[in-house]
């Protein structure tokens, strides 16, 4: 399932992700247990793929190894050229400083740091000697302009993922990666931060990966990756 990159490479243009025969299994008491087997695709820059399947298929399991955050027991992981498979934590830790946002459904705000302290940090370990005035900005962009001083306890469901879309975008990443990003909302708001992740996402020219058990959201994407038992059973481009 790799025939895109073909091209791309041939055009002097690499893909913003290559995921090669990825697999990942665990040892358990019983015996070992395959999570992910010979999992392969590429991702364009700009593209917007949403990665489906039922409870249990893999789909956290293949984000958490295309972000670095684990290594899988077999294949590998460029991401934007860089051979995250290959490097050790911290390698992979500056590759998704440089280059990768995150939008989790818990929304992993940091609870004694204020909205805006929030987004200001990952500005602040990258080094920016301005970090204050990007947060501020994306803050009103993602309508919080009036929230900046409060807390994540301070902060409805929906604001909170509306600060962590905007720590998200602040650092400008050339890929997204979102984890059932409305998986705690209820559907009206739901809704809007869809809306809003779109709007975002098109506004900054993003790449965005995002696994979901939404169809309603999947289908908002130009293309369609579904697992079925750890293995990549479908890869289909559609209208986004």
């Amino acid at each position: 399932m790799t025939d895109r990159s073909g091209a791309q490479a041939e055009a002097g243009h690499g893909p913003a992700l290559r995921v090669l025969d990825l697999g990942k299994r665990v040892r358990l008491p019983e015996g070992e247990l395959v999570i992910l087997e010979d999992v392969g695709f590429d991702v364009a820059h700009g593209e917007t793929v949403a990665i489906v399947g039922a409870s249990g298929s893999g789909k956290s399991t293949l984000l958490s190894l295309m972000a670095g955050l684990d290594l899988p027991s077999d294949g590998s992981v460029r991401l934007d050229g860089a051979p995250l498979s290959t490097l050790d934590e911290d390698g992979r830790a500056r590759v998704r400083g440089e280059k990768v946002g995150f939008v989790f459904q818990s929304f992993q705000l940091l609870p004694s740091l204020t909205a805006l302290e929030n987004v200001m940090l990952p500005l602040e370990l990258r080094g920016d000697r301005d970090a204050e005035g990007p947060a501020r900005a994306i803050l009103g962009k993602v309508g919080l302009a009036r929230r900046l001083g409060h807390y994540p306890r301070q902060l409805s469901g929906g604001e909170q993922q509306r600060v962590a879309l905007a720590r998200a975008f602040v650092t400008r990443p050339s890929l997204l990666f979102a984890d059932e990003p409305t998986g705690n909302l209820d559907t009206h708001t739901g809704e809007a931060i869809i809306e809003l992740l779109f709007a975002l996402n098109k506004d900054a020219g993003t790449t965005l990966v995002l696994v979901t058990h939404d169809e309603h959201l999947a289908e908002r994407c130009s293309r369609l990756l579904r697992l079925d038992s750890g293995r990549l059973v479908a890869d289909e481009s559609r209208a986004a």
